[in-house]
């Protein structure tokens, strides 16, 4: 069974890690996952313009001190990232021959084998591979997707997105 998956993180090049604020993963029975981060720099996502403007205001937030606005961490959706290890292992453990899908998916699958700490220590129900929906497109000779709506940049709202287009691409294919 298909699993499409999306994650949003900070990147900072080569001497940072990357930093995982979500993920969002639907599985094709309806089944469906959404997390956040209570473990990333709050500031830096704030004070990073692309985040700032495109994942930061899509999380769950709350008033903070001076009109600012910080994680709502009482949030059900924020989570630490052992939790999200826990629930992201339950998830594809319940998927059957669960097989991962995402656009461009070569940072989304390096931040879902980090929530084990590395690729070795992932569950062994985590396939080691992610299909890339856009390879997928291109291998296909498709240039132009259906767009996204509403929710760009918002894991899951991301991960149904895929999930629509990859249903277009079969349609097509």
């Amino acid at each position: 069974m298909r699993v499409y998956y999306d994650t949003e993180f900070v990147e900072r090049g080569p001497e940072h890690p990357l930093v995982l604020v979500s993920i969002g993963m639907v599985a094709e029975d309806g089944r469906e996952l959404y997390a956040v981060s209570s473990e990333f720099d709050q500031d830096l996502v704030r004070s990073h313009p692309w985040l700032s403007e495109h994942v930061w205001a899509q999380l769950p937030l709350r008033a903070g001190p001076e009109g600012t606005t910080v994680l709502d961490t009482g949030h059900p959706h924020v989570r630490t990232r052992a939790e999200i290890a826990r629930m992201v292992h339950g998830f594809l453990r319940a998927t059957p021959e669960p097989q991962l899908w995402a656009w461009y998916g070569s940072y989304d699958h390096v931040l879902l084998c980090q929530l084990w700490g590395t690729v070795r220590d992932m569950p062994r129900e985590v396939p080691f591979l992610t299909h890339d929906l856009k390879q997928e497109a291109v291998r296909l000779g498709i240039a132009k997707l259906p767009p996204q709506e509403s929710g760009l940049h918002h894991a899951l709202a991301d991960a149904r997105h895929l999930m629509r287009r990859a249903r277009w691409l079969e349609e097509r294919s």
